[in-house]
């Protein structure tokens, strides 16, 4: 392209040197054509002028050599030297005897090396002397020679004069003609060249050729239109053929029958999610699942309905699972495979597997017939199982193969441990929504004490489940599964109902204390939490000073507004609010200002090593004078030695729990410590 644009190689350049050089060829013939025309003209001229001038002097000569008088000749001679061209000249008789001469030298010139091979140095002329026309007799002859130099002077001058405004006239019409080709031709070409340089030759018809100017209809402007076209006409092309290698591509990726990704193609859509897994720390799995007995299927209803069935289950799976989008692809025959990404836990893939179980057990119409199918799912974790995506698909599709060996339309994890704790996850989660309807929980309750005055001033209801085969099931395994699965929101009720009856019931028998129950996260998001609470407290007659909602930091720091505003609603009809577990969380002050709380608990975690971490004795330190400023009665939870309730109260805490004054005990039970302990601060306060 840029040898194409420097100038020599340019057409108006290449233009130019010929038109200059046929005009110069042309000027240069015809004005050497009219050179020659012109030196025959001066050679006849010359030839004329002595013919002329001999007529003029031959009868006078005739007279003088007739006479044989010198004195006659020799002025006739003489006269003939009047004329500058006249070189010599003489009568002689004709025997030779000269009657007149005369002479002069030829004319010295520069040019006559030129002219004397055109016209000769002298042109020498002779005629008879005669008496008449009737006197035959020849008396003598007259001979005269011309300088042509004189003639050729002028003649060279003339053409010289004709050659050179030939060449002149030739170069300004080389010039003119330049310009009109230039201006007709090539710079409408220079820029048509500039358009072509602009398209893209990705999209050729986006980028049209401009219109020279004045050449819409001529050579050019049908060319420029021809261009277009055919840029148009590729660009066309292009879209078809790309069309055609996407069409190629996707059948070449896609499955055919259910336009889900095969192999080949969940691999690299596997490899990429991986990455980003990898980059970010987090866990993927692989749900690799065949169709049970999907043979006995084809052979019942025919290839053309089991066909239906796979495109129906892809067309199920093809969208969003339980927990986001899911990458599907189809393996072949009636193999699937599901990806999950972004996992909390291994739990959460469980849930998602019988998700997976449900969705392809649902009836599918076949034919006018409902047609049920089950599958095995073999479930792979990244990057516990595997770090790749190829032995990622392997080891899901191996623990699948295995998993149905054991039997169909279940899952099973690839490790054997991990799959065991997931499925006594499930089977927990199942017997937990069994729980309520069949009595297996019951609430005790922990002492709170007021280390001022040495008295039992409230209760901390805590929830216990006492299963009827693996005994008692520890609050830590039970109550992350009851959030997740929402069952938490029919036990948090069941909970506030129990602690309210027993409080009415304590209070009937002379004990009226206050009761804590912990409110979950799951629970402060119900839009009819306050309507429950003041329901729940209405039924049982309990003023609503005497119930305390613990809400952790992690609970309402979700959705801030919405708990506060709830929070709100509860503290205005009177009801205590504590903030449990504080420092575990966000330990902010900004949602600590908006709250309308009374009470901030001291996690057990820091007071386990009070007096002996000094980072724990900080921050329970740094909790008690925040309660102090905010006007806030702190709470102590996990007190469990004298010396750190001496050092709890010393340093100003008001309240206090634990195992120091109390596990957590039974109605009756708390009833009869709440007595003992009463009676024992009284006698040691008699005694001292």
């Amino acid at each position: 392209m840029t040898r194409q644009f420097q100038f020599e190689h340019r057409l108006g350049y290449r233009i130019l040197r010929w038109v200059l050089l046929i005009a110069l060829l042309s000027g240069i013939v015809l004005s050497t054509t009219q050179i020659i025309v012109d030196a025959n003209r001066v050679s006849d001229e010359l030839d004329q002028q002595a013919h002329q001038t001999l007529a003029l002097v031959r009868d006078a000569a005739s007279q003088a050599v007739y006479s044989i008088d010198e004195d006659l000749a020799q002025p006739v001679v003489d006269g003939l030297f009047e004329q500058q061209a006249v070189r010599f000249a003489q009568i002689m008789h004709p025997d030779g005897e000269v009657l007149a001469r005369n002479t002069r030298d030829l004319l010295p010139a520069d040019y006559r090396p030129l002219t004397d091979r055109i016209f000769s140095a002298e042109r020498h002329y002779r005629v008879p002397l005669t008496r008449g026309a009737d006197d035959p007799v020849i008396y003598g002859y007259l001979e005269v020679s011309y300088d042509t130099a004189y003639s050729a002077a002028s003649w060279l001058e003339r053409a010289t004069l004709t050659f050179l405004s030939g060449i002149a006239r030739a170069i300004v019409l080389s010039l003119v003609l330049f310009a009109v080709f230039h201006i007709l031709l090539t710079r409408p070409l220079f820029r048509i060249i500039s358009s072509i340089s602009r398209v893209n030759p990705d999209n050729p018809g986006g980028t049209l050729l401009d219109m020279p100017r004045g050449h819409r209809n001529d050579e050019l402007g049908l060319w420029v239109n021809a261009t277009n076209n055919l840029l148009v006409a590729i660009t066309e092309n292009q879209e078809k053929q790309a069309e055609a290698e996407a069409r190629v591509n996707r059948l070449s990726r896609y499955d055919k029958l259910t336009g889900l990704p095969n192999r080949e193609l969940f691999l690299v859509m596997l490899s990429n999610a991986l990455e980003e897994h990898r980059r970010n720390d987090q866990t993927l799995a692989a749900f690799c699942f065949g169709i049970d007995d999907f043979k006995s299927i084809n052979e019942q209803h025919g290839y053309h309905m089991g066909d239906q069935l796979l495109q129906t289950i892809a067309d199920r799976l093809g969208g969003d699972g339980p927990n986001g989008p899911l990458i599907t692809a189809r393996l072949g025959s009636d193999q699937f495979v599901v990806v999950e990404q972004h996992l909390r836990d291994g739990y959460q893939c469980a849930a998602t597997s019988e998700w997976l179980l449900n969705e392809i057990n649902a009836p599918i119409r076949l034919a006018g017939r409902d047609v049920s199918a089950t599958a095995t799912i073999g479930i792979a974790l990244f990057p516990d199982d595997a770090e790749h995506s190829e032995q990622l698909l392997q080891r899901a599709e191996q623990t699948m193969t295995l998993a149905k060996a054991g039997g169909g339309n279940q899952f099973q994890f690839y490790v054997a441990s991990v799959d065991q704790e997931i499925r006594d996850r499930k089977r927990l989660e199942k017997e937990l929504h069994q729980a309520l309807v069949e009595n297996q929980f019951h609430l005790v309750y922990q002492p709170q004490i007021n280390l001022e005055t040495r008295r039992v001033i409230g209760a901390e209801a805590l929830l216990r489940w006492e299963h009827p085969v693996h005994g008692l099931i520890p609050p830590d395994h039970f109550i992350p599964l009851a959030e997740l699965s929402g069952s938490i929101v029919e036990i948090g009720s069941w909970v506030l109902d129990e602690a309210c009856a027993q409080a009415a019931l304590w209070s009937s028998e002379g004990m009226p204390i206050r009761i804590a129950v912990n409110l979950s996260a799951v629970q402060l998001r119900q839009d009819d939490i306050v309507e429950t609470v003041l329901k729940t407290l209405k039924r049982h007659a309990i003023p609503p000073g005497r119930l305390e909602l613990e809400v952790t930091e992690t609970g309402f720091m979700e959705d801030l507004d919405s708990a506060v505003e709830k929070l709100v609603q509860l503290r205005n009809e009177g009801i205590n609010i504590a903030v449990d577990d504080f420092g575990t969380g966000y330990s902010s002050l900004t949602y600590l200002k908006r709250l309308p709380i009374q009470h901030l608990k001291i996690d057990k975690q820091f007071i386990h090593d009070l007096l002996v971490n000094e980072e724990d004795t900080r921050i329970a330190n740094t909790i008690i004078d925040l309660g102090k400023s905010l006007n806030l009665d702190v709470i102590a939870e996990g007190v469990e030695t004298e010396e750190q309730e001496f050092y709890l109260h010393n340093r100003g805490c008001q309240l206090a729990q634990g195992y120091f004054f109390s596990k957590p005990l039974k109605p009756d039970d708390f009833a009869s410590f709440v007595v003992a302990f009463h009676r024992k601060i009284t006698a040691n306060s008699t005694e001292n």
